[in-house]
């Protein structure tokens, strides 16, 4: 799959990582929507009555609104997961995320402290964005299969029971949303302070 190797980032990968995000974002935006109508952790903005997620933040517009624009960004979402699952094995750019291991991290984590964490080379991540890459894969997995039982209990009974219960879903789907906002805000931000990531991202190299 990687016949260009002047490329970065194949176009096959650039595709998955857009859809991925715009499907993401759809689904936080009108998931958002959806809590408000819920509330079931009866959260409000720090020293307010206001609602956690304004009005502004959300999408749909109303419940039934929100509940479409998540369906239609979920099927999205499992596409690109599955297709991502078969290229990644196929081009075998799983060895990106390997090896992981403990002195490694902490050797990064040292040189992060001190700001002399490198990215010359794009092509090769530290340990960090090793373990940040799999932490999101794994949380995006998480998502999925807390936002399957939430879709259909009873049909995903068994995943409903390895879950811990309906309402353990719940709470297990909005801590992981949570999760993956904090990665996509850490990852904005580290794109931002090293721009060539974001043109290799866009056009490959």
């Amino acid at each position: 799959m990687d016949d260009d190797r002047t490329s970065i980032h194949p176009l096959w990968l650039r595709i998955i990582h857009w859809a991925n995000a715009a499907a993401v974002v759809i689904l936080i935006m009108s998931g958002w929507r959806i809590y408000n109508a819920t509330r079931f952790l009866h959260l409000n903005v720090p020293f307010s009555h206001e609602r956690l997620f304004p009005a502004k933040w959300t999408l749909g517009g109303w419940l039934g609104g929100a509940i479409q624009w998540h369906f239609a960004a979920i099927w999205v979402l499992f596409a690109s997961a599955i297709l991502y699952a078969l290229l990644f094995a196929v081009s075998k750019r799983g060895r990106q995320f390997l090896p992981l291991t403990p002195q490694g991290l902490w050797s990064d984590i040292k040189a992060f402290l001190k700001g002399h964490l490198s990215h010359a080379d794009i092509r090769q991540y530290n340990t960090i964005q090793k373990l940040a890459y799999l932490f999101a894969m794994a949380d995006l997995v998480v998502l999925i299969a807390s936002g399957l039982v939430l879709w259909k209990s009873v049909q995903f009974g068994w995943l409903r029971v390895l879950l811990g219960g309906y309402e353990a879903a719940r709470y297990i789907h909005f801590y992981a949303m949570a999760a993956i906002v904090a990665f996509i805000v850490v990852h904005v931000v580290m794109a931002l302070l090293v721009p060539k990531t974001i043109k290799a991202m866009l056009w490959g190299r």
